[in-house]
């Protein structure tokens, strides 16, 4: 926040959207500005209409008097859209700024048949959510997407994606900012780009572990990725390629799609328990397949995906020495009792004690709907972000 004295009508609102500050008084205490001109500030905020008047709170004083009114962020101005690709598969919706879904679809996207073929036909999903969701274009404030590779958070492009042939370098913003405005006749809006690990666990942790200070998720899908969110902020490292742990060697044979041979990837993922499985006469493709013939009890699918969660459990003891985190998740196709078993073998017997004193290791709670839950959360951090909101606020004119 501003200097105190100096709290900005940004910093007033993140104060309210918190929770740490709801009543006029109490914005005042926490920002030194005087009454008047926090009521200045409030104003903008409330011609703007992010802003709306809850009930009246408690009485504060032992003398009796009016209750304070207490100051809530108002969700129901602005919507927002997200989409989470998969490399066969995705699924969009439209989103409340509080992470409600509103209306989702999913289906069959192929990320191998190309980022202008694949970001259209998102346009397209998008608009038809419109519709169903009985909202209008131009109510949408931004767009949110995770993908499954890494991505330079400056920039939105992803760089070097061993599993998105095409997609290097490409302007995934621009364009699917172009398919959203040719599909629904509405102005551009920000589009932001994350990677679908980073998502899923920012989506995660903000809606079940709040409080968690260090939290990490893997995700087990065609590849393997992580997210860490460290103090309500995803871990990207400098050029986002923190957590991409499908690339640590762990000493095998087996070439990967990157073209390296003994990544983890190359011998855990989905895509890897497939392909063992299609070698024994298991029809098996993909990390979806694998998931089905798990969710059937198919004994042979169980036994490979204990083993791939062993091999990554040991990887993740040297995760979780580093990192120390209150929570480890596992998310993704390969994510159920067979693998989480194979996972915690390892890490406990691998890490010290002292590293897994602590630990909760879980499943996912949001499923299939953490990365939308995240994407739709990253764009609403970033535009009433408190160094954001007085620009948009004179875009306005308030």
């Amino acid at each position: 926040m501003s200097a105190r004295g100096q709290a900005s009508a940004g910093d007033l609102l993140e104060l309210v959207r918190s929770g740490r500050a709801v009543t006029r008084g109490a914005l005042q205490q926490a920002t030194g500005l005087s009454r008047a001109t926090v009521g200045q500030r409030l104003d903008r905020l409330f011609r703007a209409g992010w802003l709306r008047e809850g009930a009246g709170g408690p009485v504060g004083s032992p003398l009796g008097g009016r209750p304070s009114i207490t100051l809530e962020f108002d969700d129901a101005h602005a919507i927002v859209l997200a989409a989470d690709l998969e490399t066969r598969h995705a699924r969009a919706a439209v989103l409340t700024l509080t992470g409600e879904i509103l209306a989702e679809h999913s289906g069959t996207l192929v990320v191998e048949d190309g980022p202008e073929a694949v970001l259209g036909d998102l346009g397209r999903w998008f608009a038809e959510l419109l519709e169903k969701a009985g909202r209008r274009a131009e109510e949408v404030c931004g767009i949110g997407l995770a993908v499954p590779g890494p991505v330079d958070s400056e920039t939105g492009r992803v760089v070097q994606p061993p599993i998105m042939p095409g997609w290097d370098g490409y302007d995934i913003t621009g364009r699917l900012a172009r398919a959203f405005g040719e599909e629904t006749g509405a102005a551009p809006v920000p589009v932001l780009v994350d990677n679908d690990a980073n998502l899923m666990a920012y989506g995660e942790q903000r809606t079940g572990y709040p409080d968690c200070s260090a939290f990490v998720l893997v995700k087990v899908s065609t590849g393997i990725g992580a997210g860490v969110v460290v103090d309500g902020s995803v871990y990207r490292g400098i050029d986002g390629g923190a957590g991409d742990i499908g690339h640590i060697r762990v000493g095998a044979d087996a070439q990967c799609r990157c073209g390296s041979y003994g990544c983890l990837a190359a011998v855990a993922s989905g895509r890897a328990v497939a392909r063992r499985l299609a070698e024994t006469g298991v029809p098996a493709a993909s990390g979806s397949d694998v998931r089905d013939l798990l969710a059937s009890g198919h004994p042979g699918a169980a036994a490979l995906a204990r083993e791939a969660g062993r091999q990554v459990g040991d990887v993740l003891a040297t995760v979780v020495t580093l990192l120390n985190p209150g929570v480890l998740m596992i998310a993704g196709d390969l994510a159920g009792t067979a693998f989480l078993t194979g996972v915690r073998e390892l890490l406990y017997q691998r890490a010290l004690p002292r590293s897994t004193a602590h630990l909760d290791v879980v499943t996912s709670r949001l499923g299939e709907r953490a990365g939308l839950i995240g994407a739709g959360a990253l764009v609403v951090e970033h535009l009433y972000a408190p160094q954001r909101v007085e620009d948009r606020l004179v875009a306005l004119g308030v």
